[in-house]
């Protein structure tokens, strides 16, 4: 009986507030209150979640983002919840998708609870001069949500002027980075990536190669100096040229695994059958591979050895194989090439290096066309890839 007289009572209580602002003419030149929000907080009591109950209710955010925002140290209060409303309403209107919005609320639940004036608008204002769009606006912040917690004074605008004094002035090139990683703008850069490019320089590395690789990873140059020419020190101790042009790479490479990781390969390959001076020769020429995972590693191996067009001296000296899809290239390439000998279809074997770097559509026209009838249904690709290629 207590509980039901209670519910009344709220109701009541509701209901005249509803009244009461509908009523009042000087609401008109304020801004309202939603019935939602009067609803809401009528119940919230009952409520063991209300923060998520809301993001939920008023703004359809997944149960799994209201949850993590509302169970965050930072999660907003509900005694505005028209902030809330507004700081939303303003990244949807500058361009965020419903997907970049959780993201950021996700990653950044303080957002919600920062001044939209005086914090959030002038970090896209700061971007809109640079002459960054709104686009990219969105997916720099996307990227790293925290951005907006910056200072642009302090902060933002000196590591732009960094980046820029890399890049060129062209703000395309320092858009493009920062797409890649938002992160750039929470970094010393002058204590990370100037030491760091400076010390590869020295190492006969040249200014385009590094350019290059801030553009395609440009998280390495955040590292430490100090783990930068520890890297290095360990390229050279496997006997690297640093003339070559892949000992960036390899640098590269060997920042992005553990030590233990790295034994670990050089364990799965002399598993395989390849000696260390195969490993150490794959390793020169294609560095990249060895961010391959294990198991990507020993499929290809065993596919290749396993097909018989190739042994462990072949795989040597045509590393870039071990990169190669299994499932889109390799496997259906050798169906194909399987089917075409056995019927003696081929005037001249070709090299199995040469049938799996060749374009799909390079493939298809020499080894699937003209033998449509036997092997047409074994080759299949991407058909949209396939047709952008005959159609360039």
């Amino acid at each position: 009986m207590c509980m039901y007289l209670q519910e009344m009572r709220t109701i009541y209580i509701c209901k005249s507030l509803i009244s009461l602002s509908l009523k009042n003419s000087s609401h008109l030149n304020k801004t309202p209150i939603s019935i939602f929000s009067l609803l809401f907080f009528s119940s919230s009591p009952k409520s063991p979640n209300p923060v998520a109950d809301y993001l939920i209710e008023r703004h359809k955010f997944s149960p799994e983002t209201a949850s993590k925002v509302s169970s965050s140290p930072r999660s907003p209060n509900l005694k505005r919840p028209e902030k809330i409303d507004s700081i939303l309403s303003f990244l949807q209107e500058s361009g965020f998708s419903d997907t970049n919005l959780e993201r950021v609320i996700k990653h950044a639940p303080q957002l919600l609870s920062a001044n939209l004036e005086l914090s959030i608008k002038p970090k896209f204002k700061f971007f809109q001069d640079l002459g960054i769009y709104s686009s990219d606006i969105v997916q720099i912040v996307s990227s790293d949500p925290l951005i907006l917690t910056r200072s642009v004074d302090n902060q933002l605008g000196p590591l732009i002027l960094t980046l820029k004094s890399l890049l060129g002035s062209n703000m395309d090139d320092v858009s493009r980075v920062l797409k890649k990683s938002g992160r750039f703008l929470r970094c010393d850069l002058a204590k990370t990536m100037i030491p760091n490019i400076e010390f590869l320089k020295s190492c006969g590395i040249s200014s385009s190669q590094i350019t290059q690789c801030v553009y395609n990873t440009p998280t390495f140059f955040t590292n430490r100096p100090t783990r930068v020419r520890e890297l290095v020190r360990r390229v050279d101790e496997l006997g690297f040229d640093r003339n070559s042009k892949m000992f960036l790479p390899a640098i590269r490479a060997i920042s992005s695994m553990t030590i233990e990781n790295w034994e670990l390969k050089l364990e799965v390959f002399k598993s395989l059958g390849f000696s260390e001076d195969d490993i150490l020769s794959i390793f020169r020429r294609q560095p990249q591979l060895f961010s391959l995972s294990v198991r990507k590693i020993k499929a290809t191996t065993q596919l290749l050895l396993s097909s018989g067009k190739c042994d462990i001296s072949y795989v040597v000296k045509n590393p870039d194989l071990l990169g190669r899809s299994i499932e889109n290239r390799l496997k259906p390439r050798l169906r194909v090439l399987e089917v075409l000998e056995s019927r003696n279809l081929l005037l001249k074997k070709p090299s199995l290096g040469h049938v799996c770097k060749i374009t799909d559509k390079k493939f298809f026209e020499k080894y699937v066309l003209p033998y449509s009838d036997e092997v047409g249904e074994l080759f299949v690709v991407n058909k949209a890839s396939l047709q952008a290629e005959i159609c360039a």
